[in-house]
């Protein structure tokens, strides 16, 4: 992932420089989807099997295919999710079927923060926080290299205090 100025990235103008998601983020939602519906694939074959009988264990192909379902959906948000930096604000936009673009001035930033719980620090993960006055308006960045996610909370909070100055 290219890191530098906003500057530095844009070349024609006025367009965003949109930034994608690393793939980690995507590799940790799968893990946790097959985790959550192998263990309902189990209890949904063998409970059935075991008490009623080997036919109704037929119920554990449901979890398999919202398995197979997920895996693809899975994918197709975590593609949906990119940010860019503007000169004054900061674009996220996500949504597969409903786009939602967030924009947050860097004025209106009160606190930039970076939370990292156990299962993301095991895949190399960081999620930046931005909250503003208006709680409408927070917004999100998840799956974030942990370097990077420094790296945007510094640039942010520096743009954000220069910006606040003048208010």
């Amino acid at each position: 992932m290219e890191t530098g100025s906003v500057d530095e990235k844009r070349a024609d103008g006025d367009e965003p420089v949109w930034i994608p998601l690393p793939r980690g983020l995507l590799r940790l939602r799968r893990l946790l989807l097959v985790v959550w519906l192998g263990l309902l694939t189990l209890a949904a074959g063998l409970l059935p099997g075991l008490l009623i009988g080997p036919a109704w264990s037929a119920f554990a192909l449901l979890p398999l295919a919202l398995m197979a379902w997920g895996w693809v959906l899975l994918e197709r948000n975590w593609r949906s999710w990119r940010y860019a930096e503007r000169a004054d604000d900061l674009l996220i936009s996500r949504g597969v079927l409903w786009r939602e673009e967030t924009v947050v001035p860097y004025g209106r930033m009160q606190l930039v923060e970076v939370t990292s719980g156990p299962v993301e620090r095991r895949f190399g993960l960081a999620t930046v926080q931005l909250h503003t006055a208006a709680a409408a308006t927070d917004a999100t960045i998840p799956g974030l290299d942990p370097a990077e996610a420094e790296r945007l909370r510094d640039r942010l909070t520096e743009l954000g205090e220069a910006r606040s100055a003048g208010l």
